[in-house]
């Protein structure tokens, strides 16, 4: 199953398609339900009617985008169609979502001619805060968004010009400055004469760059006075005695902006261009040129940027639409104006100077993050974009007079992060961490469909360098079978001489009841101790199985044979469960059914030690259904010795405090209230259960009940790392679990 096959089932899982209506007022009771309709409604809508300005006090508008598209210029798909378009819109929406917490109805009209789109969407105004438009094919697309931004009186922005112009602008700003060169001198040749091309044209103009020095070729050359063309593409027309092809007009060119197909440009034309020049490469999937064949054409500086996010200075759409939305719908601005636009692409170029979190760094595999030729413009993972874009956007709408609403900009900065809580792309640090060295995973049940999948996935994605333990045959009849351009590595227990894995396990095993010849036919049945031993000799760096066994059965070979850490006596199994707001660890949930205090103790310690891996700093609270000495019997001593032992230990340096009950650990009201002597100051995120039953029960009612999302279950305390999936595990927990062994090994390596 390749990428297609996964997006389809992504897309068709149950509810289908990528987002849903929520309600944001509790609809519990029927005061609630006569509130929020007939007859408590009549209220807001009397007020509204008075006065429509407050429609933003009332209803849902003022946070409420319109993506609409006639689905007649999709990106790599061309004139698809309303319908077929409809899943791309979704997907926008999700993005306006993710990052600037926007909500969006995405609208699809089956409709050809500016005229019948320009009347839709008009008549569409009482709807919505502002209209994102999407996909629509040119020169009609230029009409439509200038008619809209005359009628209406919300923002109309059309991302497919001006997404790319705003962020390919401050890569600009940023590369002309790290090059010595002046925007007004710099001469630009744009490979391409679309809607985003003549968009960036424009937009360079207003950032500093001459008009006279931008130059324009569309499929024909480039673009002359003397020939016939529509009238955006003539508004940048060159002398007709400039006449020639791409190749001509980039002899002694600063800059080369492509956003044309790829393939079209080769190293002896970045050759002629001027000194250190400055390519922006921009078709996708594939560029104008290669990264790499940009970068080895010259032997001075190239400063090169595509749309690709394998490669340094990905331009990307994302890093503006939402946050310039969200700072012109909190401003309820009546347009998204030039200053606007120039106001994001100047705070996206200020923030490349500035220093890079940690936790950025850690977001993108620990890869150097420095202003310079290979970082000209900030990462969409950075969380500071939506503080530094979006109160940038609000005060040029203030400045410039569209705004209809004052802010103080500092107080706005504290909303937006409220408003989007302090969760963080968890499993992305550490996927992205795994890619920056990838080590070998060993997978048993290696012939079992999903986890050829998810090999396949590790190996194309770069996160592992995957062994797949099991069946040959079998394995490449799956792999043929899902149509997968994949040639794994495989490890036949029935193949080839495994003596010396069988000598290992004896030598470890021998006093244990294991004979010589039991050792052999282990080896040779049990995948899961010919994956223990091939980790514990060093010739895997990880090993997952568990995916078709029960857990305590997957768990005991590697108990076996690699054993604990060094400085553990105990394994313990963790699930991390994300929320909106908060990210809460687990334990334990798998392993020890009855532990005693010394077990939760170093349970404890051990699931800290995860928590700061994912950069989180623990908190940690020993669970029970008493609140400190409330209930005195055997079962809360043990959670309150440990609590104990702990908080007299000196090497522990965090927070701990128990035994408490699951609310009282992690709501503030009741730590700070009924309970303000506790070691926590705020809320645990470590949560360690009593007992395996309670810890089981209790994280899987969080993730269905809670909507978390479950990460693990990740195996603390083991001597090499080793991690035990769940029973009917999908392909992703697969995959995130092999990612958490790869970066265990990396630490391991250190």
């Amino acid at each position: 199953m390749g990428l297609d096959d996964d997006s389809l089932e992504y897309h068709a899982s149950d509810p289908p398609g990528k987002i849903e209506i929520s309600t944001t007022k509790p609809t519990n009771t029927q005061r609630d339900l006569s509130l929020a309709y007939s007859p408590g409604v009549a209220a807001p809508c009397r007020r509204i009617a008075e006065n429509p300005e407050d429609a933003f006090t009332y209803t849902a508008k003022g946070n409420l985008v319109g993506v609409v598209s006639n689905g007649s210029a999709v990106l790599g798909l061309g004139d698809i169609g309303a319908q077929a378009s409809k899943p791309v819109m979704e997907g926008k929406g999700v993005l306006f979502k993710r990052f600037a917490d926007i909500d969006v109805f995405d609208v699809e009209l089956d409709q050809d001619t500016a005229d019948e789109i320009v009347e839709s969407v008009s008549a569409m105004e009482p709807t919505f805060g502002g209209v994102n438009l999407e996909d629509i094919k040119a020169p009609e697309c230029f009409e439509i968004e200038t008619r809209l931004r005359e009628e209406m009186d919300i923002p109309v922005f059309h991302d497919d010009q001006h997404g790319t112009a705003i962020i390919s602008g401050a890569a600009l700003l940023n590369a002309a400055e790290i090059a010595g060169k002046d925007l007004e001198d710099l001469e630009v040749v744009f490979s391409g004469a679309g809607a985003s091309a003549i968009a960036s044209a424009k937009f360079y103009v207003s950032l500093g760059v001459r008009r006279e020095n931008v130059t324009m070729c569309d499929s024909s050359g480039v673009i002359t006075e003397d020939r016939d063309v529509n009238e955006y593409k003539a508004e940048f027309a060159s002398p007709a005695d400039e006449a020639g092809d791409l190749a001509d007009a980039m002899e002694g060119a600063d800059v080369l902006v492509g956003l044309s197909v790829g393939g079209i440009v080769d190293q002896e034309m970045v050759q002629s261009m001027a000194d250190d020049p400055i390519v922006f490469a921009m078709a996708n999937p594939d560029p104008e040129i290669g990264y790499e064949a940009a970068k080895d054409a010259r032997d001075d500086t190239v400063i090169m940027a595509t749309g690709r996010s394998d490669y340094p200075n990905q331009v990307n759409n994302v890093l503006g639409f939402p946050f310039i939305f969200r700072g012109a719908l909190d401003v309820r601005a009546t347009d998204i104006n030039e200053a606007m636009k120039v106001a994001c692409a100047e705070a996206l170029a200020d923030l490349a100077k500035q220093d890079v979190p940690d936790a950025v760094v850690k977001a993108y595999g620990d890869q150097p993050l420095q202003f310079g030729p290979d970082y000209i413009i900030p990462k969409p993972l950075d969380p500071r974009v939506l503080f530094e874009v979006a109160p940038a956007v609000a005060e040029a709408a203030i400045e410039s007079g569209v705004a209809r609403r004052d802010l103080d900009l500092e107080a706005y900065r504290e909303e937006l992060e409220a408003r989007l809580g302090k969760s963080r792309e968890m499993m992305r640090i550490v996927l992205n961490k795994a890619k920056s060295e990838p080590k070998r995973v060993a997978l048993g049940e290696g012939d079992d469909e999903k986890m050829i999948r998810a090999a396949y996935q590790m190996a194309e994605e770069g996160i592992a360098e995957p062994v797949l333990i099991g069946d040959r045959d079998t394995i490449h009849g799956v792999v043929s079978g899902l149509g997968l351009d994949f040639d794994p590595e495989i490890v036949d227990p029935n193949e080839g001489d495994h003596e010396a894995y069988a000598e290992r396990l004896y030598e470890l095993r021998q006093r244990k009841g294991v004979t010589r010849s039991e050792a052999e036919s282990l080896v040779k049945r049990d995948p899961n101790f010919l994956g223990s031993t091939m980790v514990e000799a060093g010739d895997a760096d990880a090993f997952l199985t568990g995916l078709t066994h029960h857990y305590p059965s997957a768990l005991k070979p590697p108990l076996q044979v690699v054993g604990t850490a060094p400085d553990a006596n105990y394994v313990a199994g963790v699930y991390m469960l994300t929320f909106k707001n908060r990210v809460v660890f687990c334990a334990d949930t798998t392993v020890n059914q009855d532990p005693d205090a010394d077990v939760l103790a170093e349970v404890a310690q051990h699931t800290a030690e995860l928590a700061r891996s994912f950069n989180v700093d623990p908190r940690v609270a020993m669970l029970s259904y008493s609140n400190f000495g409330s209930v005195d019997n055997e079962g809360t001593r043990k959670p309150r010795e440990a609590a104990a032992m702990l908080r007299d230990d000196d090497s522990v340096d965090f927070p701990v405090d128990g035994e408490m009950q699951a609310d009282t650990a992690v709501v503030e009201e009741i730590l700070e209230g009924t309970y303000e002597f506790s070691e926590l100051a705020d809320p645990a995120n470590v949560l360690i259960f009593p007992n395996l039953e309670a810890g089981n029960i209790g994280y899987k009612l969080l993730q269905r009940l809670g909507g978390a999302d479950a990460i693990g279950p990740m195996l603390v305390g083991m001597g090499e790392p080793v991690h035990v999936l769940q029973r009917g595990d999908e392909v992703k927990d697969i995959v995130n679990l092999a990612a958490v062994a790869v970066v265990d090994a990396q630490e391991d390596t250190e």
